[in-house]
């Protein structure tokens, strides 16, 4: 290997750990939030109907900043839309403390809310865009690593909100702090980030031109099926388990617990499947473990069955996210506009998931509404072939 060969290598591993650590800190930055939810509906005395619209204030920032941000990508580059989107969703994350905790305004907390979610939007589709450049310059698949590292930014996230309530510490306080290791820690990784070459720079196309490109649509399709079913189970697993199965809150937490540690186990090993078969058969599989954990968890009735449904459902949906962003991305000259685009599809799935979910239980019940996800994942096993690596 020449020297050239060799720093090429060297920096692109120094960006790989820069990006997981980017990753980890926007799923700090979702979770830390997300632990502190029953505070502050304590706080700002709120009823379920009146949280569940403070809550869309989040979404709807995320989806606002979504379809711009390819173009901020493409004009600006990943490191200063990582550094601006980061700075936004810890502006929006102590704001949402403050609103909470402080002056006691459900107004002002969804001001807080909404900015973090587009903080949060424009920072997620830049970070995908450095992930999938990393993993070319690498030349084997790095990106459901990155996604693992969003999980584990979650489960830490988390963790330190539970500990931040059994203290009884302010959410103003809990959410400021966090906040600050959201703004800096990003600010430090973009340093060590790829320099900016032809991979952005020969894009000359207007970004929203993705929006009619039919391969980068039905990726779109592709992420917004895999999407469901990771975020159904984040809202819905617990109580479907707790309600259909007549069980204590406990096992349902657990359930969902087993099922975040699968879709992290998936994460970390698929890149060793996706390299030795390539993204169109993993997927075919990883859809069917989906839907065959699925029917596993509805249809097991014996309790050990109904786990080992929840563990295969979990490795099922591990993947389909992170290879669509690779997949989106495959063309250096326009991975940004593409990454939005799929990104933005994909992420409608956890707008539209809990509604649906909701309304198809208040008559069906909760555990036979996850069968959803059966239907929805079968005919889109049809869109896995837009998956397949193309050559740039």
């Amino acid at each position: 290997m020449s020297t050239l060969d060799q720093a090429t290598v060297v920096r692109a591993r120094s960006a790989r750990t820069a990006v997981a650590v980017v990753f980890a800190l926007n799923g700090f930055a979702f979770a830390s939030w997300l632990s502190r939810i029953p505070d502050a509906r304590d706080t700002l005395e709120l009823s379920p109907g009146r949280l569940g619209n403070l809550l869309l204030a989040l979404s709807l920032g995320a989806v606002v900043a979504l379809p711009s941000a390819g173009w901020w990508v493409h004009r600006y580059g990943a490191v200063r839309v990582v550094a601006v989107g980061a700075f936004l969703d810890g502006l929006g994350l102590a704001l949402a403390g403050i609103g909470a905790a402080v002056v006691q305004d459900p107004w002002v907390t969804a001001a807080g809310l909404f900015l973090n979610g587009f903080g949060a939007g424009v920072w997620d589709v830049a970070m995908n865009v450095e992930g999938s450049a990393v993993e070319r310059r690498l030349g084997r698949s790095v990106m459901p690593r990155f996604h693992a590292a969003f999980s584990v930014g979650t489960v830490a996230g988390a963790g330190l909100g539970a500990v931040a309530a059994a203290l009884a510490l302010s959410i103003a306080v809990h959410l400021g702090l966090a906040s600050l290791l959201v703004v800096a820690g990003p600010l430090w990784a973009v340093r060590r980030f790829l320099p900016a070459t032809a991979d952005t720079s020969r894009n000359r196309s207007h970004p929203l031109r993705a929006w009619t490109e039919p391969r980068t649509l039905v990726l779109g399709l592709m992420v917004l099926a895999m999407a469901l079913a990771e975020g159904v189970a984040n809202d819905w697993l617990a109580l479907a388990l707790v309600d259909g199965y007549d069980l204590p809150s406990w096992v349902g937490a657990t359930g969902f617990a087993l099922f975040v540690s699968a879709m992290t186990v998936g994460r970390l090993a698929g890149t060793l499947l996706l390299d030795r078969f390539g993204r169109a058969p993993v997927l075919w599989v990883s859809m069917a473990m989906a839907a065959g954990g699925v029917l596993l968890v509805v249809f097991g009735g014996w309790l050990p069955l109904v786990a080992v449904g929840v563990l295969v459902w979990g490795l099922g949906a591990a993947l389909g996210f992170p290879v669509g962003m690779s997949a989106a991305a495959d063309d250096p000259a326009h991975a940004p506009a593409r990454v939005s685009v799929v990104a933005t599809i994909g992420y409608t799935a956890f707008l539209a998931g809990p509604p649906l979910v909701g309304y198809l239980g208040d008559r069906v019940g909760v555990l036979r509404s996850l069968l959803l996800l059966v239907v929805v994942l079968v005919p889109s096993a049809l869109a896995v072939p837009a998956a397949r690596r193309r050559p740039t």
